[in-house]
């Protein structure tokens, strides 16, 4: 009974998962890139994705339990070393391409906390135009990032916790604030709730950047593999987990679409977001900011005052953002790489890399992983001067970067199930055929979703650019992983 008591209840549960899938911004990116038409990709990518999927980590989770090894362990035991090797480090792989886009991104909310708007696309400065300079400061933040985190600093923690907060808040005061400006406006929105299946944007309008969005849906689920370590921790896990995982999908898809219909009472898309200084870096701090102007307006005080307004809404959404995406950043600087080095046969690794520090932290990879993002990150903003194009190709990198992994515990999923060895206490999928068809639709889907986000720009605009830069991160560390391993399987082949 004791032990029972423990266990996580399905409303523990609910908000476990809400908590780790849900993003603030997601709902800002969605309405600028499709206005209320990504409401209907929010609901597809819950059935079609996240619902699936999820089932899927939960019972690779419930049958082979590893604190060190997960993602390695679920693919070498399903398919072979190999295979689960070069997954595992294309997985690494997503975070470092993270790792570039928000050590970019960071100053973004950094200087709307100062000054109530984005300022990067001003930072010009000794003939280095403002992409270039926000590139050397990012190199800056990654080596004062990783020299605090190899320390092993506690203080870590709280700076996460406050920015998880902010960010909540952030959440209930759009609900809030929108509710109080539809009342006074009696029932007007700011964007006409008419083609509700069109996008606003003129680069989502064909089918092609239509498709291309949902590979945003699905990112807005992302963090599901986390999910699996939570079965055997839960009470009466048969029953509840999969009835967390529907009852979560359809909160966090509620919670999108309400979201989403929330800024459409104060932002017009045309009006407020067509300004080519807007993008998907800064999207968040312009909408907040735009909220905090309407209601000053629409409570009928003077411009001076609502302008006052909307530029501590920005103020707080930056100040919030950046204690996220700093607290986020120390962890994935270590957690991903501590992963990869200890759930991965140590013999793949030269002893420098497995080798821990005083505070337990693999500081020599964490130094060699610094200096391979400081390459990326100069060779990316070298490449282009245009500010708004350089944050949108960096979220289109780490869209697509993160959701490639999740192709390959799909295709490994009906061979694990094949694999009778495997004991698996959990179980939803039962029927062989079953497990087969729905893995290859979530496959086919996330598949679909990338292929689509990669040929957008191309057909959209002619720019081979935009889709070099997603491909080369995945294409480039694939390669690098595959490389790795065949090097050390004929190196133990000729020791033997």
């Amino acid at each position: 009974m004791a032990e029972n008591s423990n266990k996580i209840t399905l409303t523990a549960l609910v908000m476990m998962i809400f908590t780790t899938v849900f993003g603030f911004a997601n709902s800002t990116v969605a309405f600028y890139l499709m206005g209320y038409a990504s409401i209907l990709f929010y609901l597809l990518a819950a059935v079609l994705f996240f619902i699936p999927f999820a089932m899927m980590m939960a019972e690779y989770g419930a049958a082979i339990k590893s604190d060190s090894s997960g993602m390695y362990k679920w693919l070498e035991v399903s398919v072979n070393a190999r295979f689960a090797f070069v997954g595992t480090f294309m997985w690494f792989a997503s975070y470092i391409i993270w790792l570039v886009s928000t050590s970019a991104k960071v100053w973004i909310p950094f200087t709307t906390m100062f000054f109530g708007s984005d300022q990067t696309q001003k930072f010009a400065f000794l003939g280095l135009n403002a992409t270039q300079v926000i590139g050397l400061l990012s190199c800056l933040w990654m080596v004062i990032v990783t020299l605090v985190s190899i320390k092993g600093v506690k203080g870590i923690v709280r700076i996460t916790s406050l920015g998880g907060l902010a960010v909540t808040s952030l959440n209930a005061i759009l609900l809030v604030v929108s509710g109080v400006i539809l009342a006074l406006n009696h029932g007007h929105f700011a964007q006409p709730m008419t083609h509700l299946l069109d996008s606003p944007n003129p680069g989502y309008q064909q089918p092609v950047g239509l498709m291309s969005f949902a590979v945003f849906a699905i990112f807005a689920y992302g963090g599901l593999e986390v999910l699996g370590g939570m079965v055997d921790k839960t009470k009466n896990p048969e029953k509840t987990f999969p009835r967390g995982i529907i009852i979560s999908a359809i909160v966090i898809t509620l919670g999108y679409a309400l979201g989403i219909l929330c800024w459409g009472i104060s932002t017009n898309w045309q009006a407020v977001l067509a300004n080519p200084t807007t993008n998907m870096g800064n999207i968040s701090y312009v909408m907040m900011r735009n909220l905090g102007l309407v209601l000053g307006q629409s409570l009928g005080l003077s411009q001076a005052t609502s302008n006052l307004i909307g530029l501590w809404f920005a103020r707080y959404t930056g100040l919030g953002m950046f204690l996220a995406y700093s607290g986020a950043f120390f962890t994935l600087t270590y957690s991903p790489l501590k992963t990869l080095i200890l759930g991965t046969p140590k013999s793949l690794w030269p002893k420098k890399f497995t080798k821990l520090n005083e505070n337990k932290m693999p500081s020599y990879a964490m130094m060699v992983q610094c200096a391979i993002v400081i390459v990326i990150i100069l060779v990316a903003s070298f490449a282009t001067s245009d500010a708004s194009a350089f944050y949108n190709v960096l979220t289109l990198m780490a869209n697509v970067s993160m959701t490639l992994p999740y192709l390959f515990l799909l295709y490994a999923f009906p061979k694990f199930k094949q694999n009778h060895a495997i004991q698996k206490p959990f179980e939803v999928y039962k029927s062989p055929r079953l497990t087969v068809l729905i893995s290859w639709v979530v496959f086919v889907v996330v598949l679909g979703a990338n292929i689509f986000t990669l040929i957008q720009p191309i057909l959209a605009t002619g720019n081979f650019k935009n889709t070099i830069w997603m491909l080369v991160g995945p294409v480039l560390f694939g390669l690098i992983g595959i490389i790795w391993y065949q090097v050390h399987v004929h190196r133990t082949t000729r020791q033997n």
